[in-house]
């Protein structure tokens, strides 16, 4: 069987104090079947000469003025063409030189699956370890799967490029959880891998922005599993919070 493409798509906006890990994360690699794009923003800060430092091993780069994070990996979505699109933002990592390798090995059948998933560990910006994220990605994943929240994370969420449709902008925050759903509602295999696959650096864009982020996830969710039940669901979450914050204080 002929080893799958992966095109792995980086976007970054004025990012030079952690690109250069992110590619470095890609371009180590030991599977050789693998696309990069990167799409700038029109960074002023210094991204665009680290870019240049690689661009011989790069497949395609643009640096371009965009309409936000989730435009600019439209654009990446457009120019691939690998049988896998695979979305690593400045400042992740690939997890190791031999993910690509190891997940292309897994392959048994001539069928590329759908959707490739599996586990994330995070680190900080000193690329320090932090231990795996909190929400384990569950062993068999569907789309009803987001009804919990976002169980696996984008970065480590292979998706085959004839599935995966275009970022929805009207979320500016959370189209990634909107995206997730809408290709594994298409999908009609997802394979779970059981490897970590990628480094996601903690401290990003919806978590800055996470109230906003938060009142998207809501919306998003009451669109594909209904308003009533993500209602009682997000209750139910409040109070076990506040229940835990509770009896926290009085040991």
């Amino acid at each position: 069987m002929k080893p799958p493409v992966f095109s792995i798509i980086t976007v970054t906006y004025n990012a030079a104090h952690c690109l250069e890990e992110t590619i470095s994360s890609v371009l180590k690699q030991t599977h050789p079947q693998i696309e990069y794009l990167i799409i700038d923003g029109a960074s002023t800060d210094g991204t665009v000469d680290i870019i240049r430092q690689y661009e011989d091993r790069i497949s395609l780069w643009v640096s371009e003025a965009d309409k936000g994070l989730y435009d600019a990996m439209n654009k990446g979505l457009q120019k691939a063409t690998g049988d896998y699109v695979w979305f690593l933002n400045a400042g992740d990592r690939l997890y190791s030189a031999d993910t690509v390798r190891q997940i292309s090995l897994l392959q048994k059948s001539a069928a590329l699956p759908d959707i490739i998933y599996g586990e994330t560990a995070l680190m900080n910006e000193k690329g320090e370890a932090l231990g795996l994220r909190r929400l384990k990605a569950p062993e068999v994943l569907t789309w009803k799967s987001f009804r919990m929240g976002m169980k696996v994370c984008h970065q480590s969420f292979i998706v085959k490029r004839t599935v995966a449709p275009l970022f929805d902008l009207q979320y500016r925050y959370s189209s990634d959880f909107d995206w997730c759903i809408r290709c594994m509602k298409k999908a009609g295999t997802i394979f779970n891998t059981h490897l970590i696959l990628s480094d996601f650096l903690d401290g990003g864009l919806s978590t800055i922005r996470r109230k906003t982020s938060l009142k998207e996830r809501y919306h998003i969710m009451c669109k594909y599993y209904g308003a009533t039940s993500t209602t009682l669901l997000h209750l139910w979450f409040a109070i076990r919070f506040y229940s835990a914050k509770w009896f926290a204080g009085r040991v």
